[in-house]
């Protein structure tokens, strides 16, 4: 298996406003990159941003898939349990 096959669901957080954002790509390291490089529209306004989860899948359909769930209120509620000790270190 060849990780350069990989497909990423990625989670950011704002240093700026505390707001998260979710993404997909397969580069992780160029896209964060752009997003610090305010290379995206949505998100030049919110930087700097700290890679805070990631996900693999080996299918892009998979990957968008995910990624649209984490997006709605209840991916949300899932982001917030799994990472629930990161955001209790935080505050």
């Amino acid at each position: 298996m060849r990780i350069s096959n990989w497909h990423y669901v990625y989670v950011l957080l704002s240093q700026k406003d505390g707001e998260l954002y979710v993404g997909y790509t397969i580069n992780l390291q160029r896209r964060l990159k752009e997003h610090n490089a305010k290379k995206n529209f949505s998100t030049k306004c919110r930087v700097p941003f700290t890679l805070i989860y990631a996900e693999t899948c080996l299918n892009m359909q998979d990957a968008i898939r995910r990624e649209g769930y984490l997006k709605t209120t209840q991916g949300h509620r899932f982001l917030k349990l799994r990472l629930k000790e990161f955001f209790k270190n935080k505050n």
